[in-house]
């Protein structure tokens, strides 16, 4: 994906993105978050090169504290595994049997083990007559490797559009999207089982916030669906959106990426750029009302500590928190002031 939509909107978010990124070290504590205690699942930085664009995250199922992520645009078939523990890549795979991927989105392992990868970006916002899904299983050894990947065609009832991410639900199977539009989008759900060779058609069952990425929990029961600025977590049951509630997401100037760690313990906030960081926020499972927050940054003292001072003084998550409403209103000001114009 590029940065932000085109347009005053695009300008008017990455000029806010600029400004929340020359306050957030003030207050919320400096430097990058590295994983230095050899603990896996803790704040880390993608330290490979080739990656520049981490666009989608998925915890490995069967491989401890290791991450799969890919970049966006301009890209091969390429899909790395990185080691939370030192943000080294462990493993290469690249993908034999499909096209040339256009604007790979997102990233999710069902549960049969297989990785799905979303080939789903539409930067002009409906130019793609058609997207497509990859999939492949996730390899035992962690090397580099070629793989043969099974590529889906993925067309929406509604007609084209621009989306971010894709979620497999880990007991279903079934594979959902979320569109991407600044004022909103939609969740949309696949058939029960994908065909190779054929359409498939994906159709919108829910209304969704603008959304850069999502993730089910390693249970099914809850959704997670972040934005350039937030995150919020839904209850998921019979296939639908429930009850949702804040998510403490870290301010990361590029926000891309979400996912949940494999024991549900914790989310990984995830961004564009190389070196980029990915922050854990942890789930503290309180069965709060809507509308409250839930977690807390890990508090590694990296971009993702929104605590400061002292520990429970909330004095820097306040800072932060000042900084991001009066930004948030800027940018709002600024987007009813364009199109009063236009």
């Amino acid at each position: 994906m590029r940065l932000y939509p085109t347009g005053p909107a695009g300008r008017a978010a990455a000029a806010l993105a600029t400004s929340l990124a020359v306050l957030v070290p003030l207050s919320a504590g400096a430097g990058p978050a590295v994983a230095d205690d050899g603990r896996p699942d803790r704040d880390f930085t993608i330290e490979d090169p080739r990656i520049t664009e981490s666009s989608g995250l998925a915890a490995s199922r069967a491989h401890a504290g290791v991450y799969w992520t890919h970049n966006d645009s301009d890209d091969g078939p390429y899909v790395f595994a990185v080691d939370s523990r030192t943000g080294k890549t462990l493993a290469t795979i690249t993908l034999r049997g499909v096209g040339e991927p256009r604007d790979v989105e997102g990233i999710s392992i069902g549960p049969d083990g297989d990785l799905y990868v979303g080939d789903i970006g539409d930067n002009l916002d409906g130019s793609w007559s058609h997207v497509w899904i990859y999939r492949f299983p996730e390899p035992k050894e962690l090397r580099d490797a070629t793989v043969d990947a099974v590529q889906y065609d993925v067309k929406y009832a509604d007609g084209a559009r621009n989306a971010e991410a894709l979620m497999v639900h880990p007991k279903t199977g079934r594979v959902y999207i979320a569109s991407k539009n600044e004022d909103g989008g939609g969740l949309y759900e696949g058939p029960a089982k994908l065909t190779a060779g054929a359409v498939n058609t994906f159709r919108r069952v829910d209304e969704v916030p603008w959304v850069t990425d999502g993730a089910f929990s390693p249970d099914g029961t809850r959704l997670v669906l972040r934005s350039y600025f937030s995150a919020r977590e839904y209850a998921f049951e019979n296939g639908r959106l429930g009850e949702d509630r804040s998510v403490a997401a870290p301010f990361q100037r590029q926000a891309e990426s979400v996912t949940y760690t494999a024991d549900g313990s914790a989310l990984m906030f995830g961004s564009e750029g190389a070196g980029s960081e990915v922050v854990r926020v942890e789930a503290d499972g309180g069965g709060r009302g809507g509308g409250q927050e839930r977690g807390k940054p890990s508090g590694s003292g990296g971009a993702g500590d929104q605590g400061g001072g002292e520990e429970g003084d909330g004095k820097g998550g306040a800072g932060l928190g000042a900084a991001i409403v009066v930004g948030a209103g800027v940018l709002w000001f600024a987007l009813r002031r364009k199109r009063g114009q236009g």
